[in-house]
């Protein structure tokens, strides 16, 4: 099942799939699924991955200690909206 997802959506589950091996096709990944636990079902050494490859691909931190992180990680929806919002426009 494959599910509507922005251009950025696209790209970031991509990158996701890709980063964590996941075995999961990227246009399967349901934007407003939750990433960490049920959902996705990823953990936290899974998102400490997900914000390494975040940062070196689109040029700006994710903190660990950001206390937003847990809606920014909150679904694939909600992080690249973050992305967007917080990217270098020369990443």
């Amino acid at each position: 099942m494959s599910f509507a997802q922005t251009d950025l959506q696209r790209e970031v589950a991509s990158l996701l799939v890709e980063a964590l091996n996941l075995e999961v096709a990227p246009d399967t990944i349901d934007p407003a699924a939750p990433l960490y636990g049920d959902g996705l079902g990823l953990d936290s050494i899974d998102i400490l991955e997900v914000a390494l490859v975040v940062s070196q691909r689109y040029g700006f931190q994710l903190r660990s200690d950001d206390e937003d992180n847990v809606r920014i990680f909150g679904s694939l929806a909600s992080l690249t909206e973050h992305i967007a919002t917080h990217r270098d426009p020369a990443a």
